[in-house]
């Protein structure tokens, strides 16, 4: 027993009893008031009515006037004046005002129909009923206020202590209601909680976990209002309901604007659980932003960027944004493109290329990989290769990477030649002269040091640009087999998903402790 009290959910729950009770109680409070209010007004009015001896009333009263400094009654006015009249309602007003405390001291005198009221009270509320008592009477032409408020410290304290007696009276008188009420209350509330509690009576309603949550805390929440809907009813304060109620639509329409984008946020993440556009773990690009999908949260989408950094995308924008899936197809195209001289047969070298990327393993047979041509330019013809892969067990990068390895090492042993942009120049007469001369300058040097040289010297002169291109090429092939034949060589050509990137996202989803996913493998999708 002792660790329940000590616990913080008993504590929470306390503090929530402790709150309703004071609620209760105020809400008595004003119900009494309003009580006490009516039986005043109800006895003032049936003394105006019945007289002083208890005589029938002579006529329906008006309803009551606005008042102000001078009330005004919008009864007919006679036209021969009574001094009989005159002093049956002076003494009718005085004869009230005698039975109400606080007004005893003011003095009433009538002249033609006119109320004077002159005397003492002791505030302006004690005053404005004196008005608006003598206001109601019949054959009343107006009244004139020439009462003086003295806003003396001990009548109002007296009157403000006799007052809050009595509804401290009243309120002891109404505690077993209020506990009543109270008990009433939380039994109407907890039958709400334990109701929202049965996860397996939603889960059978929507399968979408997001929407039966939001069902489960709706029906608690309105059994929350309907308990206490009922207290107040039971302590007679029906009038607070709509006040509360009011209030309650005020404040919601406030607070609606302030959190706007929270809202928006929550209402797609709704949206998003039960249209469920990916899944966890699937390879996405939202907006721009690539990663791999972490979880689907109330206010936010987290994915891991292919850096291993997380990434927070607001739903509002995942809702309304482009959505790109990797994963929900994982059959995936690249393309590249080389250029092979003008010289060389294009649809030769597109053969040989596409013989050589068939031959990789992470390459489709279907779709069948091709190739075309592009466009011819100033010095080569461009050909763009297009080919498949399975992304769920390749790495798009790394393949379209080794693609154009073995692409162009394919056209180069077959003879065919990825030649550079050729640039031509102009230049004008008087340079042209000079580069004449200078090159016919370099001619004259060259052949006079020829003569000096030895065989093997003027053998490697002989030789042209192409055949120098052609050794340096050899000599690359050689200095990359070389360097292949180490022992992470099969790393370089491993086409494989990255696994520590996919063990980033598990850790990331296993540690998801609270379990405030949104997505469900079992909810339809798009």
């Amino acid at each position: 027993m002792a660790a329940f009290f000590t616990s913080s959910s008993a504590r929470r729950s306390l503090r929530v009893c402790c709150l309703l009770l004071l609620l209760l109680s105020i809400a008595y409070g004003f119900s009494a008031d309003a009580a006490a209010g009516d039986a005043t007004t109800a006895r003032a009015s049936n003394n105006v009515e019945q007289g002083d001896t208890g005589a029938a009333a002579p006529a329906a009263l008006p309803a009551p006037a606005t008042i102000s400094s001078e009330g005004t009654n919008n009864a007919q006015i006679e036209t021969t004046p009574s001094p009989l009249k005159d002093n049956e309602i002076r003494q009718r007003i005085s004869g009230i005002f005698s039975e109400i405390e606080g007004l005893g001291a003011i003095e009433v005198s009538v002249a033609q129909g006119v109320v004077i009221l002159a005397g003492e009270t002791a505030n302006e509320r004690k005053a404005q009923q004196a008005i608006n008592l003598a206001n109601r009477l019949t054959d009343v032409v107006t009244v004139d206020d020439q009462i003086n408020r003295t806003l003396d410290v001990q009548d109002n304290v007296s009157t403000a202590y006799q007052g809050l007696r009595t509804k401290g009276r009243n309120l002891f008188k109404a505690l077993p209601l209020l506990v009543v009420a109270f008990l009433l209350f939380g039994l109407v509330a907890w039958f709400g909680a334990w109701l929202s509690r049965r996860q397996k009576l939603w889960q059978r309603l929507t399968p979408n976990p997001f929407v039966a949550e939001l069902l489960a805390q709706t029906i608690k929440v309105i059994f929350i209002i309907l308990g206490l809907i009922l207290a107040l009813s039971l302590i007679g304060a029906e009038t607070i309901i709509g006040t509360l109620l009011g209030g309650a639509g005020v404040i919601g329409i406030a607070i609606g604007f302030a959190v706007k984008d929270t809202i928006e946020n929550y209402i797609a993440s709704l949206m998003l659980s039960i249209r469920q556009p990916f899944q966890a773990r699937d390879h996405v690009v939202i907006n721009d932003k690539e990663g791999i999908v972490v979880r689907l949260t109330s206010r936010a989408t987290i994915l891991m960027t292919l850096d291993g950094n997380q990434l927070r995308i607001p739903n509002a924008d995942v809702f309304k944004g482009i959505i790109l899936n990797y994963t929900q197809n994982p059959e995936r195209r690249f393309t590249f493109e080389l250029g092979v001289d003008a010289n060389d047969d294009p649809l030769a070298a597109i053969k040989v290329g596409l013989d050589a990327v068939q031959t990789l393993d992470f390459v489709l047979a279907e779709p069948k990989a091709i190739a075309i041509i592009t466009h011819v330019g100033d010095s080569n013809i461009i050909l763009e290769f297009q080919m498949w892969v399975d992304q769920s067990k390749t790495d798009f990068g790394k393949a379209r990477s080794i693609a154009i390895r073995e692409t162009k090492h394919a056209l180069e042993d077959q003879g065919f030649s990825l030649p550079e942009p050729i640039y031509r120049l102009r230049f004008n007469s008087k340079l042209e002269q000079a580069l004449e001369r200078f090159q016919i300058q370099s001619a004259d040097s060259l052949t006079s040091d020829m003569t000096l040289t030895s065989p093997t010297h003027d053998s490697q002169i002989a030789m042209g640009p192409n055949a120098l291109d052609e050794r340096e090429k050899r000599q690359a092939k050689a200095r990359a087999k070389e360097v292949l034949r180490g022992q992470d060589a099969d790393e370089v050509l491993d086409a494989r998903p990255d696994e520590k990137l996919m063990e980033k996202v598990d850790q990331e989803i296993a540690e998801n402790v609270d379990g405030t996913d949104l997505l469900n493998k079992n909810s339809l999708r798009e």
